[in-house]
């Protein structure tokens, strides 16, 4: 049974089945109303309001899809499946007050109905290095459950956040090599006044090591000073900032071009790219990117 949420001019309903989601869009369907879709896995922040607003510019009356689902098939052992924090009722707030008109919130039994599922989607050579090559199976489990919501809502746009930029280079390529018809929108970071990237893992941080995570932005953003005389300052800069922390741990510090492949030994000036990080505060993993210009200054 879908509930629905009011305030004032504002309905956001709610779908915990997939008869449910198909029957709130139905009209929207029929009319040739072009549908918005931001996936989620809770514990909604500003950096997923940014991205309901602009699914909603990109559709303008058509409706607003947002889902809540925390997907265990791309949890390897070990990781926070069990602790990721679940608030359903902020995050109906949140969609609320954003204006979206649909919250898909299913359960593991909706979502991978007598278990699941033994046909999945394998995400390449690209899903092997970076995120991947850390966590083993993770982006095989984003993309089966990408595909398996792009197939229930039936979007005409899809909105994803920069900050899982490995993430978002591989949902597109997906889209396009699987035929979906999704257009796969990348949506700024967004980020605290502090330069801190918004996450939902934030929360797992203490006063001292959420200080210390300010350290990743200012890498990034020292690389990006750096970037006008190539691409080892660029990497320089970036090191010196990182080595200043006492409790960031890093992973990985790589240039690589937009589409997170390798850029030529020698690149031309002006050259796009891209500076991603990642490293462990204490127990909790970030990640982080930005874009760069490398040898404008050349």
């Amino acid at each position: 049974m879908t509930v629905p949420i009011v305030s004032g001019s504002a309905s956001t309903q709610i779908a915990s089945t997939r008869e449910e989601l198909a029957k709130l869009l139905d009209s929207a369907r029929r009319e040739g109303a072009s549908v918005g879709f931001v996936p989620t896995m809770g514990a909604l922040h500003e950096g997923h309001a940014s991205l309901m607003r602009v699914a909603r510019e990109r559709v303008g009356g058509g409706p607003v899809v947002v889902s809540i689902f925390v997907n265990p098939l791309q949890f390897g052992a070990g990781e926070d499946l069990d602790r990721y924090p679940r608030t359903l009722e902020a995050d109906l707030e949140v969609c609320e007050r954003e204006g979206v008109d649909v919250v898909f919130a299913p359960s593991v039994d909706e979502v991978y109905p007598g278990g699941l599922p033994q046909v999945t989607v394998a995400p390449g050579e690209l899903g092997d290095v970076l995120e991947g090559k850390t966590r083993p199976g993770h982006f095989g489990g984003v993309l089966t459950v990408v595909a398996k919501l792009f197939g229930l809502v039936e979007p005409d746009v899809a909105v994803f956040g920069q900050k899982d930029y490995q993430q978002l280079a591989l949902i597109r390529r997906m889209s396009a090599d699987l035929c979906l018809g999704v257009d796969v929108v990348g949506a700024p970071t967004q980020r605290e006044p502090d330069g801190l990237a918004l996450s939902s893992r934030n929360r797992y941080l203490s006063p001292e090591q959420r200080e210390e995570a300010t350290t990743l932005s200012r890498a990034l953003h020292a690389a990006q000073r750096g970037a006008g005389h190539g691409v080892e300052a660029a990497l320089n800069a970036a090191r010196a900032e990182l080595r200043r922390a006492k409790g960031v741990d890093v992973d990985y510090l790589v240039v690589t071009d937009p589409a997170l492949g390798e850029l030529p030994a020698n690149p031309e000036p002006a050259t796009e790219a891209r500076i991603l990080v990642a490293a462990r505060v204490g127990t909790t993993r970030l990640i982080d990117n930005m874009s760069l210009t490398i040898g404008a200054s050349r």
